[in-house]
């Protein structure tokens, strides 16, 4: 079964606005935190948004590696700062994040473009 990580980040989206209505303080709260951590400091957005990727690797979880590709390539990684960033994931990840990795560069693939 092949994924559309475009499609993950739209279905997200959409997803998120509706428990947004359902609950706004909690995800009003939660996108504050959020603008909070990816804010440029001492470490770029681009460099968060690196480590958010990996982490979503090893979470393996499929949102999060639609968003954090999408907000790295946005923040301006390039390919091959994304792959050893998957390479990263993979050493602390094992197994899982193999999956995860090589699905991981399909994002970065697709959203890519």
């Amino acid at each position: 079964m092949s994924k559309s990580y475009k499609q993950i980040n739209q279905d997200q989206r959409t997803f998120g606005a509706a428990y947004r209505e359902q609950s706004p303080g909690t995800m009003n709260a939660f996108i504050e935190l959020h603008k909070a951590a990816f804010t440029e400091g001492a470490v770029s957005t681009k460099y968060k948004e690196l480590i958010a990727t990996g982490i979503a690797i090893a979470a393996r979880c499929d949102g999060c590696i639609a968003a954090h590709v999408q907000a790295a390539l946005k923040a301006g990684a390039s390919k091959q700062e994304l792959v050893e960033t998957i390479d990263v994931a993979v050493l602390m990840g094992g197994g899982p994040s193999v999956i995860y990795g090589t699905q991981a560069l399909q994002a970065i693939e697709e959203l890519a473009q």
